[in-house]
């Protein structure tokens, strides 16, 4: 690692807990040091409950129950972050939305719940990781219901829906990031959206998604990579279910989406060289349900994977190093059910492990790739459409796939 002139900033990062945090942070002569560990005991829960009748604007709402989270950034110089974070109660988020009458403004609604949380950003520096991330046999759970049947929601909606045991998300620009990171869960990770609507005169969305462990690393500019990642989910299951109701609506979409372990890594202007290793017990399983008595366009879409690895590399030099297991069955379903209307699109796709690994051609882009994927448990996707009275289109797939390895070398924005 490069060494830098003392009187340059090496970097700050600050970290906050629910429960305990110790952290450290020294200006070395030639770097920072960050020592963090977080432990919570005790279940963290939030909520919001709302009554509204005839909003004349915009519905917003926030809810966020977080066991440990951590974050921070380093820039022109280097950091070397070492975290710890355990989880051991339960981790709670719900919404409940009572609107009557007229909604004028857009329902902005966002909930989520998290085990444990990790972010680091480095801006032309060097940044070192060396991270732990532990969820106990628990449960992390988020939710959302639109009550009733007669709200009229005229400015659309945009529901989300997050639970997420464990999270480390990593961002560069003009910087090398490297280390290990490993995510252990135990937990039971469930995702719910509902919404039962009379009228939206405008694009609705719902969305829930969920997932036992997950990566994201993006560096950009000039930046490398060397990362060694570790994933193990191994709770009862992990779910994501999403009910999108109207009796008239124009552009109506629920989807859903629900992961055991995935890993996905950006890099460009350097080198990027990855170990991944994932292994999956737990049962995923995802559906999405649409229904809409009139409806211009409707989609429902479901996804489900046990493991999954997406690492792109927009420069000369990519080298995986890929191991998955699953064991877990993994079960979507997309459902559709309408009287009259126009467009209808419903898919559903399950996979028990799944990589794929990118390089560009233009910069005479070179992969390094080891592979290995094991999966026994069962795997299924269905996807169903009923329209009782007339439509114009209907697009529908089903797909089931037991390993799934894609790797391609092709140019900028290919």
């Amino acid at each position: 690692m490069a060494r830098h002139a003392p009187n340059r900033l090496a970097g700050t990062i600050a970290a906050t807990a629910m429960c305990v945090v110790a952290a450290t942070e020294a200006f070395a002569q030639d770097r920072s040091i960050v020592l963090n560990q977080q432990l919570q005991l005790g279940d963290v829960i939030a909520g919001e409950t709302l009554n509204v009748e005839d909003a004349t604007g915009e519905v917003g709402v926030n809810v966020a129950a977080q066991g440990n989270t951590a974050s921070g950034t380093v820039q022109n110089g280097a950091i070397d972050l070492s975290s710890q974070q355990t989880m051991r109660g339960n981790t709670r988020a719900t919404t409940s939305l009572t609107l009557t009458g007229d909604t004028e403004g857009p329902v902005n609604a966002e909930t989520q719940a998290r085990g444990n949380y990790l972010a680091a950003g480095a801006y032309g520096a060097n940044l070192t990781v060396d991270a732990s991330q532990t969820v106990a046999p628990s449960e992390v759970t988020a939710s959302s219901v639109i009550t009733g049947s007669s709200a009229r929601l005229i400015g659309g909606a945009s529901v989300g829906v997050t639970a997420i045991a464990n999270t480390t998300s990593l961002g560069a620009s003009g910087s090398r990031v490297e280390g290990v990171i490993v995510q252990n869960s135990s937990a039971g990770v469930r995702a719910s959206n509902f919404a039962g609507t009379q009228y939206i005169p405008e694009t609705a969305e719902f969305i829930s998604q969920s997932a036992g462990n997950t990566v994201s690393v993006n560096s950009g500019l000039a930046s490398s990579q060397n990362l060694a990642i570790r994933q193990r989910q191994a709770g009862d299951q992990v779910t994501a279910s999403t009910s999108a109701n109207s009796g008239n609506a124009w552009d109506l979409a629920g989807r859903a989406r629900a992961t055991g372990n995935q890993a996905i890594l950006y890099n460009q202007g350097g080198s990027a060289v990855v170990l991944t290793d994932q292994s999956n017990l737990s049962q995923i399983q995802t559906a999405s349900r649409v229904t809409s008595y009139d409806f211009g366009a409707a989609t429902a879409n479901a996804y489900g994977t046990g493991n999954e690895v997406s690492i792109g590399n927009n420069d000369v030099y990519l080298e995986i190093d890929n191991s998955q297991v699953n064991s877990g069955g993994v079960e979507v379903s997309s459902t559709f059910e309408g009287t009259n209307g126009y467009d209808v699109r419903v898919a559903s796709q399950a996979v028990g492990n799944s990589v794929t690994g990118y390089a560009c051609s233009q910069c005479n882009g070179y992969m390094d790739v080891t592979n290995a994927q094991t999966n026994s448990g069962a795997v299924s996707a269905t996807a169903s459409t009923t329209i009782r009275g007339t439509g114009r289109s209907v697009a529908t797939s089903a797909n089931a796939i037991g390993n799934s390895a894609t790797f391609y070398v092709s140019r900028p924005g290919s």
